[in-house]
């Protein structure tokens, strides 16, 4: 037996080195009669740093850059500076209210969030671009001037839905003085700032939530304790019961329809 696996190992190292010989011998051949020169280009890129008449002009690559820079920040700035964040955290504690650990599940969730974000934001992109960006593909104004409107429908959104107290707090820590407009405070505040607030709301949101369920889960156990059924779970009998709940009264109707007003009439 050792001998036989002596010799097939010998045999796989032989092959090894034969497949080698050949493909060096390819190789070799190629390189000799410049196939691969003649057949393949490899690609350059050129990086040119010079003089510009004109201070607004900036080259493509820059552009691109900049671009590139913007997608790669563009999860953070959906998640952080719209209304995601309060709308994901209600769904969120609306399962654990209702008992059922993965239904509907986070994609559900997820998708059901991103898209009541895109449409509570859509007034705040129909003026974005309106004034940002078809002016500027238009190029009737400079990439500054097109930031700078870009970022004030999204300011005055935030500022609509950020308490005082947190915007104050984060001014603290910056050490800056107290701003007399809302021009004054920068966006670098206003964004941890709206994000509290937002965490506040959606906290105070999922509460209200929990009580009607937390009521039925009470009154289920306290039912079975006093029939003396102290080993069956609570859960697997209020579970019905809050879910015959939620959907006589129209759950999903009425908290989406909540959560949209809620910043309509921030």
């Amino acid at each position: 037996m050792a001998s036989r696996k002596l010799s097939r190992s010998t045999n796989k190292k032989l092959k090894a080195i034969l497949l080698a010989i050949v493909i060096f011998s390819i190789v070799c051949f190629l390189l000799r009669k410049g196939a691969i020169a003649a057949d393949f280009t490899f690609p350059s890129v050129h990086i040119e740093i010079g003089n510009k008449a004109n201070p607004n002009s900036v080259s493509v690559l820059l552009q691109i850059i900049f671009l590139l820079t913007i997608l790669s920040l563009a999860p953070a700035i959906l998640t952080l500076m719209t209304s995601f964040t309060r709308l994901i955290v209600v769904f969120a504690f609306l399962r654990h209210a209702l008992g059922t650990n993965q239904t509907p599940s986070n994609q559900i969730i997820a998708g059901l969030a991103l898209f009541l974000t895109f449409f509570i934001m859509m007034p705040v992109c129909q003026k974005i671009n309106h004034d940002a960006l078809q002016p500027y593909l238009n190029q009737q104004i400079s990439q500054a001037d097109a930031l700078k409107a870009a970022i004030k429908p999204i300011r005055h959104f935030m500022f609509k839905q950020t308490r005082e107290k947190d915007l104050s707090l984060f001014a603290q820590m910056t050490g800056m003085k107290k701003p007399r407009t809302k021009a004054d405070i920068p966006t670098s505040i206003l964004i941890p700032a709206f994000v509290l607030s937002e965490l506040k709301t959606a906290f105070i949101i999922g509460f209200i939530l929990y009580i009607p369920f937390l009521i039925i889960d009470m009154v289920v156990a306290s039912v079975l304790l006093s029939m003396g059924m102290m080993m069956l779970p609570p859960i697997l009998i209020s579970l019905p019961f809050k879910l015959m709940l939620f959907v006589l009264v129209d759950g999903w109707y009425l908290i989406v329809g909540s959560l949209v007003k809620s910043f309509a009439g921030g």
